[in-house]
């Protein structure tokens, strides 16, 4: 009966497994280089304290880090940005973009609007991705004549 018991006990130990928590993130962030170090700062000899050399190049590492991290995140806001004038640019344009069947649709953009993905196109009603452009022509503008029906000057 051993053999069922392993089996059971092995059964029970994998259906734990399987309640575990999800694995954390891998990273270590700002608020975690923080921790580490007051975390370090307490468990030092009061005899020994940390070198000024060492110090200094934990503080510089972590304001590289928060740099770091703020370049990335201005990086992103100028992305944004860069693309929503990219297709603004297209306003009133005849472009071409690929449809979702990869077919090619040609039409003038008549608005853009903002989603969570990034500008989206809209042309001939339908909505297409600033990525699915292809081309992109000049549209000479059209000029209509005003009538009035002011009698011509003496």
């Amino acid at each position: 009966m051993s053999t069922i018991e392993s089996v059971s006990s092995a059964s029970s130990a994998y259906s734990g497994a399987a309640s575990l928590p999800p694995a954390k993130k891998t990273s270590l962030g700002s608020e975690d280089f923080m921790r580490l170090l007051a975390v370090q700062f307490q468990s030092q000899d009061p005899m020994k304290p940390m070198e000024d050399t060492a110090f200094i190049a934990q503080m510089a590492q972590f304001s590289a880090l928060d740099q770091s991290s703020s370049l990335v995140k201005e990086m992103a806001l100028l992305r944004a940005d860069q693309q929503n004038l990219s297709a603004s640019s297209m306003l009133g344009r005849n472009v071409t973009v690929t449809d979702s069947d990869g077919m090619p649709v040609m039409g003038q953009v008549s608005a853009v609007e903002n989603s969570d993905q990034g500008p989206v196109l809209l042309i001939d009603g339908h909505r297409f991705s600033l990525s699915s452009v292809q081309r992109v022509e000049y549209t000479p503008p059209v000029y209509t004549q005003i009538q009035t029906d002011l009698p011509p000057a003496a």
